[in-house]
């Protein structure tokens, strides 16, 4: 039985009073501002290059802690690197003190084993389960082939574990995957993912896209499970959405259906994660997700010169699946482009 929630522990800063003189808002452009001081309900936050956003989102969640009252333990902040984690982390802690490592600060991937260790038992795997490195995984894949004597030259195990990936990364299994392939190579592969997938299972093990596909079935279903970590995590915020592919999108959706208290960061320009299983429409369609989100645009960059941004949102104004908006600065103009011919490399 899956345990209570903890109501919410004493563990935050108490609240400020919010004001104008309030540190945690200094130095913020009048954009960066309302996405800091939006309490709660949706919010997109469409962040262009070089705009800021990390500061925001530190900023945010140590203004929700320290002025709202917010337990870092109630928050769960998604990023895509451990790195990103880790100075989120740091960034936090220097704005909140020490009580920041209460937070759950990680990626997807380190979210979801801590969920999976606590409650995977409940779908039949051990609580110890085996994580499958991308080497362990395309090695199993290779003895797959090789034991149902497929020719590893026509299905190189690297190219044919891609293709399983991709449909986990999809919201596919091994058996909807199956059901799905008509042509003679695809129901080769079926053939290949149904093995590798029950060798998965005999092994108590799972490969990094399990980890998350194995989380959002668990939620699904788990009705106590579920609402456990919608009652733990009041506010979830993630980085970099148009990075997500279609389960993290499903994952968000289940902690945040309720309390909607959700922030996510992102910009459909920058997506460039397709061939991993980046899917835009998670953050072009967010607002179809969540009707009343608040959609804040920081176009404010602080890299570049204006003729440098000029050129690149001329650029990026062909692409018809965007978020519109025109970078600026108050940097200058800058000196003018100019394009070398060369030739040879």
């Amino acid at each position: 039985m899956a345990e209570p929630a903890p109501s919410r522990p004493a563990t935050g800063p108490a609240p400020v009073a919010d004001d104008g003189d309030d540190p945690l808002l200094e130095g913020l452009n009048p954009d960066q501002r309302d996405a800091v001081l939006h309490h709660e309900g949706p919010l997109l936050v469409v962040a262009g290059a070089g705009s800021g956003k990390t500061r925001v989102l530190t900023h945010r969640i140590a203004h929700l802690v320290r002025t709202h009252g917010v337990s870092p333990f109630e928050l769960l902040a998604i990023t895509f690197t451990n790195k990103a984690a880790d100075e989120m982390r740091h960034r936090v802690g220097a704005l909140i003190g020490p009580v920041a490592e209460k937070m759950w600060v990680s990626t997807f991937h380190s979210a979801c084993v801590r969920i999976l260790r606590r409650d995977a038992s409940r779908l039949g795997y051990p609580s110890s389960f085996t994580i499958y490195d991308q080497a362990d995984a395309v090695r199993l894949t290779g003895y797959v082939i090789r034991d149902l004597h497929l020719d590893p030259k026509r299905f190189p195990p690297r190219s044919v574990h891609a293709q399983i990936s991709a449909a986990k990364n999809d919201g596919l299994d091994a058996d909807a995957y199956a059901a799905r392939a008509s042509a003679v190579f695809d129901r080769k592969i079926a053939d290949v993912f149904v093995e590798y997938q029950q060798r998965l299972r005999t092994a108590g093990a799972m490969d990094f896209d399990d980890l998350l596909g194995v989380t959002v079935d668990l939620l699904r279903r788990e009705p106590e499970v579920l609402d456990h970590y919608r009652r733990r995590f009041r506010h979830v915020l993630v980085d970099e959405y148009q990075d997500t592919n279609r389960v993290q999108n499903d994952l968000v959706l289940a902690l945040a259906g309720e309390h909607r208290n959700v922030c996510v960061v992102g910009d459909s320009d920058q997506s460039i994660y397709r061939f991993r299983g980046a899917d835009i429409r998670n953050i072009l369609q967010f607002e179809e997700a969540f009707p009343d989100t608040t959609v804040i645009v920081l176009d404010q960059n602080y890299r570049s010169t204006q003729t440098i941004l000029d050129a690149a949102n001329a650029v990026i104004a062909n692409n018809l699946a965007r978020k519109p908006k025109d970078l600026w600065t108050a940097a200058g103009e800058g000196e003018r482009i100019v394009r070398y011919h060369a030739e040879d490399e």
